[in-house]
């Protein structure tokens, strides 16, 4: 007599009897060559195959299909029972099949929602002509209130009938990044509001007026928005690199008047943050030889630099009473919201400034006050140009128009060269050979931005114009010729993509550098615009450094040697 065989080896087998006589008296014989486990009705088989899997199954022929169907949902349970997204089986008369352990532990209304997703997309499939084919899938959004939000990916499944029959979903819950953008955008949105400022009706208020102006904007957006309640706005001197509280919530009185400098080391994280241009999050304040005291209850604190196109002009610093308060997102949105308040110091006036009593100071303080509206009036000529049918004549006089604003601007940018302003650019920006003369057009929806790089270029001897949308740009560009084109990417009206197409369509000699902030990019202008010439891309904040270089290698030069 042989060995016996071992039964970890032995093959397991499932036998559908229902009844009948000849498989039950094949049972002694199965039972001694395996594992044999017997059903006596198709739902007891289907119940089985779901429990445990075989090697083998025997019925008759009538019961193939229904066990067939059920070893193959078996197979996909299993695979599908493991993710980490949620999954299940609808039919299409609404009934759920199956769910897996993810989408088992969803709120009731949630489950719901994505079930009746699937039912209302199987139903659509099932009445279009012809039905799409197995594994045809279809991408939903799928929301329920303000605390939940996936994508749900819906597939067909095989049906013997080949109709729609039931659906496959799977559930990607993507809440946590719905949650991201949507406070990136209040983030972005409430920015923009603080630095919505007349800036000619506040240069009529004392500083302090000033001040409470933006402490009132800021304290509101700081604490309902970004959950910080302690926090301090520290301007810095770039002479004598002091850095000075000028806005502060829940600090004592005692902190706001720390002296402290913009230096690595000895003058605490504030000064290490404006020293290095680097954010820093502080988990625990007593653990770390950096931190001097702020919020008297402080437990943890974050600090992000304040930076002004490529200048670090102070810091912002919040403080918690919580250990590890702060994480990456924090940090972030600090960053962000930290940009805004830098425009609206310089645009309320609030930064040093230094101011050199000769003519050329004078000079460039007119250049910069009469840029924009002489732009203005340029822009409006050639809109006028654009849009409208004029006779010839008509058109020859704002032909004009425009070459005297330009004469203006030559002769004033001859009276002198301006020394720099501190705490907006770079103290040095001497005339630069390659950029003199060279025609600029730069476009830009935000003054701020705009402004900067029209000063820079300016004093670097290139005579620009400023546009403040794309349809202005795309007018200017047609009635003037141009060196180089500067845009941003997301303007209204038109976008740096239709600014670099039409510079192109008029010179395609013409380079163009497209600018964009948090490299955002939404309908792919830079990788269209690459593909068609694009001299360069700026990122948001940029060094006038990278502005300069960019524009020296876009004209074909090499920048000149320091």
């Amino acid at each position: 007599m042989g060995d016996q065989p071992n039964t970890q080896q032995r093959p397991r087998m499932l036998v559908l009897t229902d009844g009948g006589r000849a498989l039950a008296e094949l049972l002694p014989l199965l039972q001694e060559r395996g594992s044999v486990r017997v059903a006596a009705s198709v739902d007891e088989a289907v119940a089985a195959l779901r429990d445990e899997p075989f090697d083998l199954v025997l019925t008759g022929s009538t019961e193939l299909l229904p066990l067939t169907r059920a070893a193959a949902h078996d197979r996909a349970g299993r695979i599908l029972e493991g993710i980490a997204q949620g999954a299940c089986i609808v039919a299409r008369d609404g009934r759920l099949i199956w769910a897996n352990a993810a989408l088992r532990q969803y709120p009731p209304e949630v489950a719901d929602a994505i079930r009746q997703t699937c039912v209302r997309v199987a139903g659509e499939w099932a009445s279009a002509a012809p039905s799409p084919p197995a594994g045809h899938v279809r991408q939903q959004l799928v929301r329920v209130g303000p605390d939940f939000c996936c994508e749900l990916s819906v597939s067909v499944l095989p049906a013997t009938s080949g109709s729609v029959e039931e659906v496959l979903g799977l559930c990607t819950d993507t809440t946590a990044v719905a949650r991201m953008r949507e406070k990136l955008d209040a983030v972005d949105g409430a920015g923009r509001e603080l630095v919505a400022l007349n800036a000619d009706e506040t240069a009529l208020l004392e500083v302090g007026e000033r001040l409470q102006l933006l402490e009132e904007k800021l304290i509101r957006y700081c604490r309902d928005l970004l959950r910080f309640t302690h926090f301090n706005v520290l301007v810095l001197d770039p002479k004598s690199a002091r850095l000075q509280t000028v806005l502060a919530g829940g600090f004592s009185e005692e902190a706001r008047n720390v002296e402290v400098y913009a230096r690595e080391t000895g003058n605490g994280i504030s000064g290490y943050v404006a020293a290095t241009g680097k954010s820093y999050i502080c988990p625990d304040i007593s653990q770390d030889p950096l931190y001097l005291p702020g919020f008297e209850c402080a437990a943890s604190s974050l600090t992000v630099p304040l930076r002004l196109i490529d200048r670090i002009v102070g810091v912002f610093n919040v403080e918690s009473d919580q250990l590890a308060a702060f994480a990456e997102e924090d940090r972030q949105f600090a960053e962000i919201f930290g940009r805004y308040i830098a425009v609206a110091l310089h645009t309320l006036k609030l930064l040093a400034v230094e101011r050199c009593e000769v003519a050329g100071q004078v000079a460039a303080d007119v250049v910069s006050e009469v840029t924009e509206p002489l732009d203005g009036i340029v822009g409006e000529a050639s809109r006028l140009m654009e849009e409208a049918p004029a006779s010839a004549d008509a058109r020859g006089r704002l032909r004009t128009i425009i070459e005297r604003v330009d004469r203006v601007k030559r002769v004033l940018q001859a009276a002198g060269r301006p020394a720099a302003i501190r705490g907006l650019v770079p103290e040095a920006v001497a005339a630069d050979p390659i950029l003199r003369d060279r025609r600029v057009l730069v476009v830009d929806d935000e003054d701020i931005i705009r402004d900067t790089i029209a000063d820079v270029l300016t004093r670097a001897g290139a005579l620009v114009v400023t546009a403040r949308d794309g349809d202005e740009a795309v007018a200017m560009i047609h009635s003037q010729s141009f060196d180089l084109v500067l845009s941003d990417i997301k303007m209204p009206y038109r976008s740096g993509y239709e600014v670099f197409a039409a510079a192109r369509a008029v010179n395609k000699a013409c380079p163009v550098i497209l600018i964009t902030g948090f490299g955002y990019d939404p309908d792919h202008s830079i990788v269209r615009a690459s593909r068609e010439g694009l001299a360069a891309v700026l990122f948001k904040p940029f060094k006038v450094e990278q502005l300069l270089a960019n524009m020296h290698k876009a004209l074909g030069a090499e920048p000149p040697k320091s």
